[in-house]
Order: structure tokens, then C-alpha cells, then sequence
């Protein structure tokens, strides 16, 4: 076995006894040793997944004392994902800050009339599935494709497809996780999204590659507690 796919269990094990031991958010971890013992592992895979899941905002480091729980993964998340699936799934979100955000970009830069018809088409459509009941995962993955196909460059809507496995999860998981939290939380990822749009409309490439980033950062929060 590799050692990617080792500091995956790692990271999914780690993730586990912060579920199943019930630890609070400012809560020691096991320490390195510890864990490379639970876990059957050498202390570098355990600090491999350390860095990964601090990383993705589960844990912070701190300099002499150790790794402390920063916030736990929503219990709504085990419907969509395994945990074992959670450092893929959220991996995902590391290639998307790059790619989304440059997509973004390039949008605003080159978008014709019509490719900006059809991103605000994508907004109208997320918007109503957002303020409705339904599901919205598909109208916001239809966004980010939109966006992806207003650069003119197909490569972008090739990668972008190639993640839609992790980022379907991820889409599914934001919105039913946000819509049991109060209204507001769903009225922000809408926001988000508009800010976005705008950027784009107004042809003003670093405010659109910021405010993709933005929501991102903020998406990939929002599957936190």
C-alpha cells in the first residue's frame, strides 16, 4: 500500500476518534506516537495526515503542545460520504481553489455576451432551486460549469468534469448541511455565488478569482459544524 492511501486511513481514522470519542472543538489529539501505534503507521504518515487535515480546518498545530481538534466534520456529512471517502472528497477542494479561481478569472476576461447570458441564466436557475426545497445541487454544479465553459478554454470543463465525483458529494452535502442551519446560511452561499456573477459581468478578472476563492473557503467551512 502507498503511502498516499496510508495517511488517507490516517486521516480518516484521526477524524474518527474525534466522532466517536466525542472531542470538543480546543481538544487535545493522541499524540504522533500514539497514533502511529493505533494505527499501525510510521509517525511521518501520521504527520502527513496531520498537515492534511489541518489543512482542511479539522486541526491546528500548536508548537510544543501538539494537534487540537479546530472543528469537527458535520454528522450530516456520514449520509452523503463514508469518512473513510473525507480527505479525497475534501483533497478536491485544494485543486479547485486553483482551478475555479483562475476559471473565474479567465471568465470575466474573455466571456462573450452570450457565454455571460448563459452564466446568468445558471445564476437564475441556482437561485430558485436555492430558495426552494428542492435539491440544488445540480443547478450549482451547472454554475461552476458555466463559468468553467466562459473561458473559452475546454481544458477547464475537462477538469472541472474530472472532479465531479468528489464535487457532487461536496455540492449535495453544503446544501442539505446549510439549509438545517437558520435561513441566513443559505442567503450567504446564494450571496456568494452572486458576488461571483457580478464580477464576471463586470468584466473585472481579480475581483471574480478573489470572490470564487471566497466561496470555496466559505463552502468548505460551511460542511464544519
Amino acid at each position: 500500500m502507498n503511502q498516499a492511501r496510508l495517511s488517507d486511513q490516517a486521516y480518516a481514522g484521526i477524524v474518527e476518534i474525534i466522532k466517536s470519542e466525542e472531542l470538543e472543538v480546543g481538544a487535545r489529539l493522541p499524540s504522533e506516537a500514539r497514533l502511529a501505534e493505533t494505527f499501525g503507521v510510521s509517525r511521518a504518515i501520521v504527520r502527513e495526515a496531520l498537515v492534511r487535515l489541518a489543512s482542511d480546518g479539522i486541526t491546528e498545530a500548536r508548537r510544543g503542545a501538539g494537534s487540537f481538534v479546530k472543528s469537527r466534520p458535520s454528522e450530516r456529512l456520514a449520509a452523503f460520504m463514508p469518512m473513510t471517502e473525507l480527505p479525497t472528497t475534501l483533497g478536491s477542494y485544494e485543486v479547485r481553489f486553483v482551478l475555479e479561481a483562475e476559471a473565474a478569472r479567465l471568465a470575466a476576461t474573455r466571456r462573450t455576451a452570450q457565454e455571460m447570458a448563459h452564466v446568468e441564466d445558471g445564476m437564475a436557475m441556482l437561485r430558485e432551486a436555492l430558495l426552494s426545497s428542492e435539491p440544488a445541487h445540480a443547478e450549482d454544479m451547472e454554475l461552476h460549469r458555466r463559468i468553467a465553459e466562459a473561458t473559452g478554454n475546454p481544458a477547464f470543463l475537462l477538469a472541472f468534469n474530472a472532479l465531479w465525483p468528489d464535487v457532487e458529494k461536496i455540492m449535495r452535502a453544503g446544501v442539505d448541511i446549510s439549509r438545517s442551519r437558520p435561513p441566513e446560511v443559505v442567503a450567504t452561499m446564494l450571496r456568494e455565488h452572486e458576488v461571483i456573477v457580478a464580477a464576471i459581468r463586470a468584466q473585472d478578472p481579480e475581483g471574480a478569482a478573489l470572490a470564487m476563492r471566497w466561496h470555496l473557503w466559505e463552502g468548505r467551512r460551511r460542511l464544519m459544524p
